[in-house]
């Protein structure tokens, strides 16, 4: 401990926790969020895990609570599929029981379904799937399926089945 520091905390120790609150202020993160930037500043893990045991004890680091609150960003905010909200999370380092967990309480808010039929609104503006030709519902499937959302979803929303799709493909 350096004397100099005030209250007896270690300098390093107070500058990791400035950044750490400086990040949390920008928005929510997980626990591996903030270790990772910590890190990547050059903080040495003893400073790291210290700052992190600080903020979980003053509840500013809740990977539950930011867990349910991305995803309902992605679902409603950004309409994402399950899948897609699914890889965020584990991106961030959420446990997939967490992840399951934050996917069913959001879906009580917007389910999939719901999500899909808005975007397919967007998308064809003034006209109904059934007048959309091959191409833009194949379109649509791709774009669909890289928002997270399953086939079998966005076939259904299309007025198709699965192996109608792939043989007008072929």
């Amino acid at each position: 401990m350096h004397s100099s520091a005030i209250g007896g905390e270690d300098p390093t120790f107070e500058k990791a926790k400035q950044k750490a609150f400086r990040l949390l202020s920008v928005r929510g993160r997980s626990t591996k969020e903030i270790r990772s930037k910590l890190k990547e500043r050059g903080f040495e893990e003893s400073i790291v895990e210290k700052v992190i045991v600080r903020l979980l004890e003053l509840n500013y680091l809740d990977d539950k609570s930011f867990a349910e609150q991305w995803a309902l960003n992605l679902a409603v905010n950004r309409l994402y599929g399950n899948r897609r909200i699914e890889m965020s999370l584990l991106e961030k380092g959420i446990g997939r029981k967490l992840i399951e967990l934050s996917i069913a309480l959001v879906r009580e808010e917007r389910s999939e379904k719901e999500a899909i039929n808005i975007l397919i609104e967007k998308k064809v503006k003034d006209k109904k799937v059934s007048e959309l030709d091959e191409k833009e519902k194949r379109r649509l499937a791709q774009n669909l399926m890289g928002r997270g959302f399953q086939a079998g979803l966005i076939f259904e929303a299309l007025g198709r089945t699965e192996e109608e799709f792939i043989n007008d493909g072929k």
